[in-house]
């Protein structure tokens, strides 16, 4: 019998599945935001232990992806989904992909900062940095709002503030090579800081990845190699739309 033939029990076994499914994407992401939390606190605190146990974090944030990987498989080979049920499959495996890819960057963090935290510190105590992470911070946050509600606006404003965190590492690598043209001594320091400054750029990227993953799944538009002012104009045009139909009601 095909899996389209068993009406609304079917459909009502898939919407289970898939909703415990996006619960343990959730839970995932909640492991990576603590673990990108504590990577930014040691680094801030220059506490070299608490960097040093970021690291602990990578398991468990490994395991979910396979659990959940496999899950998505075996839906796929069991209900054989087609259209939007299959899109929000393929953008569960994308998230989950991009979030052990934050976890890993995350990693990178806690151990630079575990690095850092027995040298000198600045007297700016890597105040430009830990404003990255913050704003790298919030768009882990948003992305995972964003997957849970399936909210497309607030999914597009990701990619604006990706611009933004854009800006400021490109400011941190200005500032940090001005330091070492100044003060060869502090290259290393400076090097590290700058690698970490390079995982949190990346890590903004991939939960830019998630909100555009989002708005595939809502609306079936691909808008990953369209340009910020593409999406700025289809963000725009959803807007309207919405305005519209709250005026027809």
């Amino acid at each position: 019998m095909e899996p389209q033939s068993l009406g609304p029990h079917y459909s009502r076994q898939f919407d289970e599945e898939i909703e415990r499914t996006r619960a343990q994407v959730l839970e995932m992401g909640g492991l990576v935001e603590e673990q990108l939390r504590r990577a930014l606190r040691a680094l801030a605190k220059g506490d070299s232990e608490l960097g040093d146990q970021v690291a602990q974090y990578d398991y468990r944030i490994n395991q979910f992806e396979v659990l959940i990987d496999e899950e998505c498989s075996r839906m796929i080979a069991r209900r054989q989904p087609t259209a939007g049920d299959l899109r929000q499959i393929m953008m569960i495996i994308k998230t989950i992909t991009d979030l052990e890819r934050i976890g890993d960057e995350a990693e990178k963090v806690g151990l630079l900062a575990a690095k850092l935290a027995v040298q000198e510190r600045p007297a700016s105590r890597y105040r430009e940095i830990r404003h990255l992470g913050d704003q790298v911070s919030d768009m882990v946050s948003s992305a995972l709002d964003a997957f849970a509600r399936r909210d497309v606006s607030t999914a597009m404003e990701i990619s604006q503030e990706d611009k933004k965190a854009d800006e400021e590492y490109e400011s941190v690598m200005r500032q940090g090579i001005t330091l070492m043209m100044e003060d060869p001594r502090s290259i290393p320091r400076v090097i590290d800081t700058l690698w970490v400054a390079k995982s949190l750029e990346r890590i903004g990227d991939h939960a830019k990845n998630i909100g555009e993953y989002v708005v595939y799944m809502v609306h079936g538009k691909d808008i990953r190699h369209i340009g910020r002012d593409g999406k700025r104009s289809y963000a725009e045009s959803l807007a309207q739309e919405a305005e519209e139909g709250q005026q027809t009601v």
